[in-house]
């Protein structure tokens, strides 16, 4: 699960501090597809890089586990944090000359040690990460010749192999075409629910998400101009309206 305890984000510059959004609490719940929702520039993706560590609380508290065990993420090691959590961002790879079974393989980088050297059952949990999302018979194929669509698979492969319980991922569904959109929702869906994953994802693609997720984390700015974030699990129409789309 991700939980958020009084949570403020933002950014620190030498003395300044500027605050994106303060006071947030919310669940994501294990084997559940949560959705982060809002209009642009709101503060998505500066909340999804603090939820996976990528950048610090200004106050308050985000938190994962699975079952009975649950950590802080700010007081979480560099190797405990990349098997509690993995993250798919927005945009494709500057990757070249490297497979696809290549790359889906870094995912087990947390395991392997210093060398890197896969063992079989490394090789197994990379083989079930690509039949999970139907990319095995791109196995061979260079990165650099996939489709977004397919290098999105192969990037959610690599988060599958890596085997955290939580997979965090920024704008998925960006570069798609709508029915890759589509196929791409639901499969996370599907990951979510038969997997056990905890699954969180921001997107504007709001027609999408509203028929696949579980649970909306919904960023709204008050009249006042403070963001906050409230849990659903719908998006009333009458944020719809006042959302931006596309």
């Amino acid at each position: 699960m991700i939980r958020l305890d009084g949570l403020s984000i933002g950014y620190r510059s030498g003395r300044r501090l500027k605050v994106i959004a303060s006071d947030m609490n919310a669940l994501a719940s294990d084997g559940t597809l949560t959705c982060l929702v809002g209009v642009n520039g709101i503060g998505k993706s500066t909340l999804i890089r603090t939820v996976a560590g990528f950048q610090k609380p200004l106050q308050g508290d985000v938190s994962v586990g699975i079952g009975n065990e649950t950590l802080s993420v700010g007081r979480m090691t560099q190797l405990e944090m990349s098997k509690m959590i993995s993250v798919v961002l927005t945009g494709r790879s500057d990757m070249t000359n490297l497979s696809v079974f290549d790359v889906v393989s870094f995912g087990r980088s947390p395991y392997t040690g210093l060398l890197g050297t896969l063992s079989d059952d490394d090789k197994s949990v990379i083989q079930r990460a690509m039949s999970l999302v139907g990319i095995e018979p791109l196995a061979a194929r260079d990165v650099g010749s996939l489709s977004d669509g397919e290098l999105q698979k192969v990037m959610i492969a690599k988060a599958l192999a890596q085997q955290t319980p939580i997979i965090v991922l920024d704008e998925p569904s960006a570069f798609l075409d709508y029915p890759s959109k589509e196929e791409l929702m639901l499969l996370l869906a599907e990951l979510a629910h038969n997997e056990g994953k905890t699954i969180l994802l921001s997107s504007h693609d709001l027609d999408i998400v509203r028929r696949t997720a579980d649970s909306f984390w919904i960023m709204e700015r008050h009249d006042d101009g403070q963001v906050a974030l409230y849990q659903d699990t719908a998006i009333p129409y009458s944020v719809t309206a006042r959302l931006v789309v596309g």
